[in-house]
């Protein structure tokens, strides 16, 4: 932990006025919702992983047997066709999921950045915005 000195100390005269306030509000509210998107993407991430890898399965699968494909907690007898076009069902919608979580990290990021500039610009090292 670095201790700072008394110069550094005495800087903490800058007045928090309360649109200043509101600012670090709006980064604070920004930043807790760009790391639950995050995690959001990593679950994403695991899951369409997941399903690369029964798609890759189901191709080496013999046609001719039907598929346990699960539904919510229940497990459903498909023919091996429907199942596979079911997948790439799936993989579609969770690659767009994944598009628009991407997204809007990138637009909190956008927002946190814009705002971290006005913040460190009028308190220098008396804030800490950063993890």
């Amino acid at each position: 932990m670095r201790m700072l000195s008394q110069t550094d100390e005495a800087d903490d005269d800058t007045e928090v006025t309360w649109e200043d306030q509101q600012r670090i509000n709006s980064f604070s509210k920004m930043n807790t919702r760009l790391r639950g998107i995050e995690e959001k993407i990593e679950a994403l991430k695991v899951e369409k992983e997941a399903l690369d890898d029964i798609s890759m399965e189901l191709e080496l699968a013999d046609e001719d047997q039907p598929v346990q494909y699960k539904i919510g907690d229940a497990f459903v007898h498909l023919p091996h066709a429907r199942a596979i076009k079911k997948i790439e069902k799936d993989l579609s919608s969770l690659n767009d999921e994944l598009a628009k979580h991407t997204s809007n990290a990138e637009e909190c990021e956008k927002t946190m950045k814009e705002l971290k500039v006005l913040l460190y610009a009028k308190f220098g090292r008396a804030i800490n915005l950063d993890e």
